[in-house]
């Protein structure tokens, strides 16, 4: 059986991760490595980069209606950096969604984008979903990721095609990075 380390993907492939908020401790190397496993699963290869930043109320809400035009907190935001790069750029031989080959200048890294998640309405989440405050934050870093790699859930097949990955995933990360959380 392989370890989580053989998993995560392409060694080229970088998640940077912070947490900018107070409210809630969280493990921000557990979330990189889903993130990592994510991308994997995705086939996304390459000398690339991402972002997973945790933040609170007041910072998902300014970026909500800064960029989604929607008022008052959100969960989880995906904001794609390239878009030339994610989908249509990349290396169809490789079957994956996200950036496939690297830009024309190899030390230059291609930018997937940034995943904002807030703890506090995560665990507000978690709750009413009967899960636990970890099962919703992997949820949500696995949901944003996969928006950066294109895709969405507005209509009902590229839901229960985006749900389904999700639901892989993360049974994949939990098996391999189990956790003690009740």
């Amino acid at each position: 059986m392989k370890n989580f380390e053989e998993i995560i993907g392409d060694p080229n492939v970088s998640v940077f991760g912070s947490s900018e908020q107070l409210d809630i401790e969280v493990d921000v190397a557990r979330y990189i490595s889903l993130a990592r496993l994510t991308l994997a699963k995705e086939k996304v290869v390459g000398i690339c980069e991402m972002s997973l930043i945790f933040c609170d109320e007041d910072a998902i809400t300014k970026l909500n209606e800064q960029y989604m035009g929607a008022s008052g907190p959100t969960d989880v935001l995906a904001f794609p950096v390239d878009d030339d790069l994610v989908g249509s750029g990349r290396n169809p031989d490789n079957g994956g969604r996200g950036p496939g080959t690297p830009s024309e200048d190899p030390e230059m890294p291609a930018l997937i984008g940034d995943v904002y998640v807030c703890p506090t309405i995560a665990k507000r989440q978690a709750g009413e979903h009967n899960q636990t405050l970890d099962q919703e934050l992997a949820l949500l870093v696995v949901h944003g990721t996969l928006h950066l790699l294109n895709y969405d859930h507005f209509e009902v097949d590229e839901r229960e095609e985006m749900q389904a990955h999700e639901r892989e995933i993360l049974t994949e990360f939990f098996r391999l990075h189990p956790t003690g959380d009740k």
